[in-house]
């Protein structure tokens, strides 16, 4: 969990400190809201993102007060399983408008 939390605050540091794609979008946020590879990047990707770890922690907590161990399996399935598709939907897959290529030589 510890390292779920790490890599939030890493993303957040990347993204509020670092990132060109957010200082372009603040300078005009109603044109970022226009342009959608712009829009992915300052909303959309940062949104899901968070809405991901927010899942997970909110399913640690139900698994914790879970009454059986099948009903614990299955909530820990169900959370981890949506968070999970909540990240991969929030990545920049290659093909995409907004897409990186998984390698960069």
């Amino acid at each position: 969990m510890m390292a779920l939390d790490i890599q939030m605050l890493l993303g957040l540091f990347l993204y509020l400190l670092l990132s060109p794609f957010t200082t372009q979008a603040l300078q005009d946020f109603g044109a970022a809201m226009r342009n959608p590879p712009l829009r992915f990047w300052a909303v959309d990707h940062a949104a899901t993102m968070f809405l991901a770890v927010i899942v997970v922690h909110v399913g640690r907590v139900l698994v914790r007060k879970a009454a059986t161990q099948e009903s614990k399996r299955w909530r820990l399935a169900a959370s981890a399983g949506f968070a999970t598709f909540l990240m991969l939907l929030a990545m920049p897959w290659p093909g995409l408008p907004n897409g990186r290529p998984l390698f960069r030589f």
